[in-house]
């Protein structure tokens, strides 16, 4: 009996580089891989659909999920997840506590990528700085007109600006003509060496472990999706998919312990992952809903309350109805 063959777009982490390298097989499966950067694999998938199964942005999934046009169907598998007080910086000469940002003008790539939902939601309940209190100015990171992958439809109330043309956000926040800067990557350019430009938080490790502490979420950013049409004329693909991307992340998670020899360049590698399994719990990057359900809370009620969802959907909607429940021994 043959396989069936999908083309797989994932990026390049420690948590999926045993399903690339064939130690971690998805049953009934002849996959082709690629590993792309995430906006290539957003764009993509959104504008043309390449890809059978493919990393999503969780945001950019939720807005096509809640209107019912969404090509791909989610599986909770959370390949991406990140505190984003570190993706928020700020000219420090100007603004010296968040709730400065109040009336001031932020630079921002997208206006319904993820990590800068999570960011106004912080912002939002921690400081009381809602989205409609600040002018959102919107262009490129690294190269001037990034459009919007997904066309949106917002409460009148919230103010969006293009760049000028020809102008990065990164330019933008390095010359002082906005305030603030929110995205998934820094900014670059002369804006990377400028001393007036820094992250909002100068703790900003310390802020996040107080947030978690509090609310008991650690921010998804991504998920993976399988297009809908083969996840319905092959109803085993989403669990069985499911299957082998926990398998991989159990076995990076092996390596990650494994002192005998770093498996990362990066020191303190072992006091780090005490500290992340202290703050967060033994599975601190679990997959699966029940384990994350306080956050997949929160992202739908923010997601919605920030004009992104068509309605707020419930937790139980978001993926196959397959991946909710697993198997025992």
């Amino acid at each position: 009996m043959s396989k069936l063959p999908i083309s797989v777009a994932m990026g390049d982490y420690d948590r999926t580089r045993a399903l690339f390298d064939g130690r971690v097989q998805v049953d009934g499966c002849d996959p082709v891989y690629m590993l792309l950067s995430p906006e290539e694999m957003f764009f993509r998938a959104m504008r043309s659909r390449d890809f059978d199964v493919t990393e999503l942005s969780f945001s950019s999934y939720l807005v096509k999920h809640s209107r019912g046009d969404s090509p791909y169907v989610g599986i909770p598998v959370f390949l991406s997840r990140a505190f984003r007080h570190t993706s928020i910086y700020v000219r420090k000469d100007r603004i010296k506590k968040p709730e400065d940002l109040k009336g001031r003008r932020i630079g921002i790539p997208e206006y319904q990528l993820t990590a800068i939902v999570w960011a106004r939601a912080l912002l939002k309940d921690d400081y009381g700085i809602n989205p409609e209190h600040v002018t959102w100015v919107r262009g490129g990171i690294d190269t001037p007109g990034r459009p919007e992958k997904i066309k949106l439809d917002l409460p009148p109330g919230v103010k969006i600006e293009s760049a000028p043309e020809g102008t990065t956000i990164s330019q933008l926040i390095d010359q002082g003509d906005i305030d603030g800067f929110i995205a998934p990557r820094p900014p670059s350019g002369a804006a990377a060496r400028n001393p007036d430009v820094a992250w909002l938080f100068d703790d900003p490790t310390a802020v996040a472990k107080d947030y978690y502490k509090r609310t008991g979420i650690f921010p998804i950013m991504h998920i993976v999706g399988i297009r809908k049409e083969l996840a319905e004329q092959h109803r085993w693909l989403p669990a069985a998919l499911f299957k082998a991307f926990n398998e991989s992340k159990a076995k990076a998670l092996e390596l990650l312990a494994d002192t005998s020899a770093t498996k990362v360049t990066l020191p303190f590698v072992e006091e780090q992952l005490k500290s992340a399994r202290e703050t967060l719990g033994e599975d601190y990057w679990a997959y699966g809903v029940e384990a994350s359900r306080r956050t997949l809370e929160a992202l739908v009620h923010h997601h919605h309350a920030q004009g992104l969802s068509a309605r707020k959907m419930a937790v139980e909607e978001l993926f196959h109805p397959s991946t909710y429940e697993s198997y025992s021994i």
